[in-house]
């Protein structure tokens, strides 16, 4: 069975995702991605649903950029995935960005490299 991975990033970030699930397609990846991908996170019943696809996943990748510190449903994710006892690694979507945000200093951060994101992954 494919293990499941929630992809939380800040909607700017959408082709980053896009990216980063383009990826695993082309490598036959032997996981599964899943998000919340909307343009406004707080309609009602959101973070609700949103609890319960983090739930059902084995880890969460949080894609960070500049943009992370004022993506609140992003921060959210994470904090949730934390809530719930779930694996959660940083990947940086720019070489260049190493953005300082408070809410995240407690998340392993990898490089984003294949090998890198299939070994955090088996460690899930």
């Amino acid at each position: 069975m494919k293990k499941r991975v929630f992809i939380s990033f800040a909607y700017e970030d959408k082709v980053l995702r896009d990216f980063l699930v383009e990826q695993a397609r082309n490598e036959n990846s032997p996981f599964e991605f899943i998000d919340m991908s909307v343009k406004d996170p707080w309609e009602s019943c959101w973070k609700t649903n949103c609890r319960a696809k983090i739930k059902m996943c084995d880890g969460v990748i949080a894609i960070i950029t500049n943009n992370t510190k004022k993506a609140d449903g992003q921060l959210w994710e994470i904090r949730c995935a934390e809530d719930e006892g779930i694996p959660t690694y940083a990947i940086l979507g720019h070489k260049d960005q190493t953005p300082h945000i408070n809410e995240l200093k407690s998340l392993k951060v990898i490089g984003w490299t294949w090998e890198n994101i299939k070994r955090a992954i088996s460690q899930m």
